[in-house]
């Protein structure tokens, strides 16, 4: 599979796009009636602020790239028959759209030159598959070979989770969280040198300036979510999943490890399974409660309060402890 293109945000897409879209052009937003599928299921829509944290799950399962324009009626088609297809696997893939229109520096990154384009991806590393509109029999091929061999080429590389199923129009739940993006409409001022350092990938200096706005105003909920978030991604963004989930697995007994993997569920949006997994782990390793503790407290952070899953595990940290 060919290497990584360096993702640089400074470069321009002018003169790349197909100039026949001007005659496709729709005016209907995605899911009205005459325009383009809406997401859902098992189908994201992704953009330059959430570009890197979309690689980054591809960590922990596979993703179908689909580079479109969501007002041109010709990838209307493609972007319905992939979504299908995606969402009939029930989370063995995920599809993540990309406008090139509105997000033209992700299609300089991957070097495609109009829309559509199909790319795989599997732990961070892109694979071309199509260029332009595929016929019937290409469609065929790629929802009935292709998207099978990359879910198979993903399991022997050990990527082996579960994408997140996401209600129609809902964003991608891992890389929400891990780029950091949030349900309010507005970034608070004093928020804003730690929300641009994550934007940046710097989530160390972002964790240290979520925790001066912490330390300024504990009840700041915003803050002590995000700072969750960077330190997250701090420690586990770069790791080789493959790895942490091997060392796991031959080291069941190390705290270390079992955090780890923890994390990377978190980063792919398998919050459930992290909180089990430690549980699980504390259940059986009572002298290693305060690093699961400290570690679960942190992940409680990042799903909004509400979250059945959290006051779950909340209610079987307590019992574990006492």
């Amino acid at each position: 599979m060919a290497e990584q293109p360096k993702f640089n945000p400074g470069l321009s897409l002018a003169g790349a796009v197909d100039l026949e879209a001007l005659k496709h052009k729709v005016d209907a937003e995605a899911g009205e009636a005459g325009g383009a599928p809406a997401a859902g299921g098992y189908v994201i829509d992704t953009d330059e602020s959430t570009f890197q944290a979309m690689v980054q799950t591809s960590a922990t399962f596979p993703i179908l790239l689909l580079l479109w324009v969501t007002n041109d009626d010709r990838c209307f088609d493609v972007a319905r028959k992939l979504g299908d297809a995606v969402n009939k696997l029930e989370g063995k893939i995920q599809l993540s759209r990309i406008d090139i229109a509105k997000s033209p520096t992700i299609a300089q990154a991957l070097q495609a030159q109009g829309a559509p384009a199909i790319y795989g991806l599997v732990g961070g590393r892109p694979m071309p598959i199509m260029q332009g509109v595929p016929s019937d029999a290409e469609m065929e091929q790629i929802t009935g070979t292709l998207i099978p061999q990359i879910i198979q080429m993903a399991q022997q590389a050990g990527v082996t989770g579960t994408a997140p199923y996401q209600e129609a129009g809902a964003a991608s739940e891992g890389a929400d969280a891990a780029a950091g993006k949030s349900a309010e409409e507005q970034i608070p001022p004093e928020h804003q040198k730690a929300h641009q350092l994550a934007q940046e990938g710097d989530y160390a200096g972002a964790a240290v300036e979520y925790a001066k706005l912490m330390e300024a105003d504990p009840n700041d909920a915003r803050a002590a979510r995000e700072h969750a978030k960077a330190l997250l991604l701090a420690r586990s963004a770069e790791a080789d999943v493959r790895t942490v989930r091997a060392a796991a697995a031959d080291n069941p007994d190390d705290v270390e490890a079992q955090l780890a993997v923890a994390d990377i569920d978190m980063i792919g949006g398998q919050i459930e399974d992290a909180f089990s997994r430690l549980l699980d782990f504390l259940a059986g390793h009572k002298a290693d409660v305060e690093p699961v503790r400290k570690r679960l407290l942190e992940y409680f952070a990042i799903p909004a309060a509400d979250d059945a899953r959290v006051a779950r595990a909340r209610r079987r940290l307590a019992t574990l402890m006492y």
